[in-house]
């Protein structure tokens, strides 16, 4: 297993969860992308830099309530199990995303980087003592039997989930492949809970979908900020352009993203910008200042975009999303974003142990944070399903329906620019399709200025 000294992670806070560094992979506090370059920091170097001195009361109290709960808690535990137990409660009440791992929990991040993991597909985070929803991963267990950001685990196989045993709750929502676990959901704005049988899979997400919307038209779907994130997009959307041309118009599809590598953030937003600032990030160690700049090569040649979000769209998806609106390369539509806006860092302590705790703030190119706030779409979308109507079809619909019509001569029955769609769109996905429509007059209106 590779160690870096120093590696950022960007998770997805509240429902987004999963752990590590990769985008995403099944359920652990957060995603983490990884350090940019070399560093020398090391959780040693930073405890000698120390400024203050522990206060000797605060001492001894500790040592008081650690031999106290050696011998009055009411089962015996031996001393490492109680110091492990210190060291994750000093960390997770920090906040939501700072926590201690052990070999297992390094290994889960190494997981969570290539999105390959025995389990269901979803992102959780500690909230208050219990697991809620970050997002589910497209095409897993999880998403299949509708699992949805902002949901919360109340039960696994019947445990209730406290503040007691989500370590326990974490482990159980991993495992081997084939093997059946039910998992007791409050779906949001709901208050009546459900049981969902489910089953584990080898869960080999495949981040990056690229395919036609529309004639002209691409749609880009990235469910999370893997590793080969980044160059899988640039392949396929090469491949698409190389087939379809070059498309009028891109959708990039980042909802119920919940994050991942942050440097894979950068290159994703990077693909489609030729300048400009990308994301800066502010925090009290000197490598965890640090500026990301656009190059020159916009994939897209400038044709028009526009981002679906939601509030499952957390950390590293919020990066992509914050770089192309302020840079006015792209249009945001859909819903308020989860408000991912800190940075963690996975510093070693020894070859099977580190500490991932906060060290940054990161920032939009306009200097805004959207820790907690999220980023405000410019077009915001409800969350609503359009069914098609039980009115009965029209005998004549159109000048074309009447007996004796006269003949178009000079109609165009080969447009390779015309639409096919009959409303299919609206009704399997609404926002996708207002995204379409505001996406064809933004191509319309490049499409008259240039001339």
């Amino acid at each position: 297993m590779r160690q870096h000294p120093l590696r950022f992670a960007l998770a997805l806070a509240l429902g987004t969860v999963a752990a590590v560094p990769t985008a995403q992979a099944q359920q652990k506090p957060l995603k983490q992308p990884d350090a940019p370059a070399a560093s020398s920091t090391s959780a040693a170097a930073i405890a000698s830099k120390a400024d203050d001195t522990v206060d000797l009361d605060d001492i001894r109290n500790f040592t008081r309530v650690y031999q106290i709960v050696r011998q009055a808690y009411v089962e015996k535990l031996d001393n490492k199990t109680i110091m492990k137990a210190a060291i994750s409660g000093m960390l997770q009440n920090l906040d939501p995303h700072s926590e201690y791992l052990d070999k297992e929990g390094l290994d889960e991040l190494d997981e969570d980087t290539t999105g390959q993991y025995g389990g269901l597909g979803i992102e959780v985070l500690q909230v208050e003592g219990s697991l809620k929803i970050v997002s589910p991963i497209d095409d897993t267990p999880a998403s299949r039997a509708g699992i949805k950001p902002g949901d919360t685990i109340l039960k696994v196989d019947g445990m209730v989930v406290d503040s007691q045993n989500i370590d326990e709750a974490f482990k159980k929502l991993r495992g081997d492949p084939g093997s059946k676990i039910t998992l007791t959901i409050l779906h949001e704005k709901s208050d009546k809970p459900i049981d969902m049988p489910l089953v584990r899979e080898r869960i080999a997400v495949t981040s990056v979908k690229v395919r036609q919307l529309d004639p002209g038209y691409v749609y880009i779907r990235l469910s999370q900020f893997q590793e080969d994130t980044a160059t899988d997009m640039d392949k396929k959307l090469s491949d698409f352009i190389k087939k379809n041309g070059a498309p009028r118009g891109a959708v990039l599809d980042l909802r119920s993203n919940p994050g991942g590598l942050l440097t894979t953030a950068v290159a994703v937003a990077d693909a489609f910008l030729d300048s400009g600032v990308i994301v800066t990030t502010k925090g009290r160690l000197q490598d965890a200042n640090l500026n990301f700049d656009a190059h020159p090569g916009d994939l897209l040649k400038g044709a028009p975009m526009v981002i679906l979000t939601d509030n499952g769209t957390a950390s590293a998806a919020e990066i992509v999303s914050g770089a192309l609106k302020d840079n006015h390369r792209a249009l945001i539509m859909g819903r308020r974003t989860f408000g991912k806006g800190v940075v963690q860092t996975v510093l070693p302590l020894d070859k099977d142990h580190a500490v991932k705790i906060t060290t940054a703030r990161y920032y939009t190119p306009n200097g805004t944070s959207i820790q907690a706030e999220g980023i405000k779409p410019d077009i915001s979308l409800a969350d609503l399903a359009v069914n098609k109507s039980d009115t009965a079809p029209q005998l004549i619909g159109s000048e074309a329906d009447l007996p004796n019509h006269l003949v178009n001569e000079k109609a165009d029955k080969d447009d390779k620019n015309a639409s096919d769609d009959d409303g299919k769109l609206a009704i399997e996905d609404y926002a996708l399709s207002q995204a379409l429509n505001v996406l064809k007059g933004m191509a319309l209106n490049r499409q008259a200025a240039n001339k």
